[in-house]
């Protein structure tokens, strides 16, 4: 999920926010021929994501940098552990600390919340999907952060697939108008989504073919009974207010699928530090 083309644009454009026009402590301060070697290191347990734009955040600003990655992403680490660790101009090191760490504990931060949800349906068959609720310019990244803490992901962006909300259905009339409108011209791999939120919502929409169908903000009873109703016959999907101490009950109604954007806009960056190798 990590594309490094166009990670690469990203760091530049956060390396020249934090840089301005030059570091100026570290131009004051450090020997232009001084070299220094740190240690990333994790600060507490986390699931890993971002170890490769971490270094690529350092190789971007100073080529001459050599990075020795200690772990992958998806990993789960302890207290102590050796995320990379990476030598070259001490300038350069210390110039692009900040932006390689803020973008590594945010990341791991992400997986690492996703793994809490992902722990908590164990035993049942739903699997959890993330949204397209990411920051801005970060949904590659954030998108990867999830499934390395063990999601599946939605639809990346709009041309991902179909999905018919309530306003679209609005449009077009009726569910069944909207999914045969659909499905006259989807691509043929492409799947097409309907939201429901009410029971009748989801006999219309399996009846009109839907492939997959959304439990938008449903009680645990209608879940249920949804659940019966379908019988395999379309996927289904619970959405809408999921919080890790509900996604359990709503996980063991049978859903296959509960999606939320709780741990993308909830989880806090995790403790990551950059130490000196010596």
């Amino acid at each position: 999920m990590y594309d490094r083309f166009a990670a690469l644009r990203l760091i530049d454009d956060w390396l020249r926010e934090d840089i301005g026009a030059f570091d100026l402590t570290a131009q004051l301060m450090i020997d232009a021929d001084a070299v220094a070697t740190f240690h990333m290191n994790a600060r507490e347990p986390i699931i890993v994501a971002g170890v490769e734009v971490a270094a690529d955040v350092f190789t971007r600003y100073e080529p001459r940098c050599q990075i020795e990655r200690r772990v992958q992403d998806a990993e789960r680490v302890d207290q102590g552990a050796i995320l990379l660790t990476v030598h070259g101009p001490a300038r350069a090191l210390l110039t692009a600390e900040r932006t390689a760490l803020n973008i590594i504990q945010r990341l791991s931060g992400i997986a690492t919340e996703t793994a809490r949800y992902v722990d908590a349906l164990k035993g049942t068959k739903a699997r959890l999907l993330d949204t397209r609720k990411t920051t801005p310019g970060l949904r590659m990244l954030e998108k990867h952060a999830s499934a390395c803490g063990g999601a599946l992901n939605h639809r990346l962006g709009l041309d991902s697939g179909v999905m018919l909300k309530d306003n679209h259905i609005a449009v077009c009339g009726s569910i069944t108008a909207a999914v045969a409108r659909a499905r006259k011209a989807v691509p043929a791999l492409t799947k097409i989504e309907v939201e429901c939120d009410r029971l009748e919502q989801v006999h219309e929409a399996l009846a009109a073919g839907a492939d997959v169908i959304m439990l938008d903000n449903m009680s645990l009873a209608d879940m249920q009974e949804a659940v019966g109703f379908v019988a395999g016959r379309a996927a289904l999907e619970a959405s809408g207010g999921i919080r890790l101490n509900t996604i359990r009950a709503v996980a063991e109604t049978g859903v296959d699928f509960i999606s939320t954007s709780r741990p993308q806009q909830s989880a806090p960056s995790v403790d990551i530090g950059l130490d000196d190798a010596v």
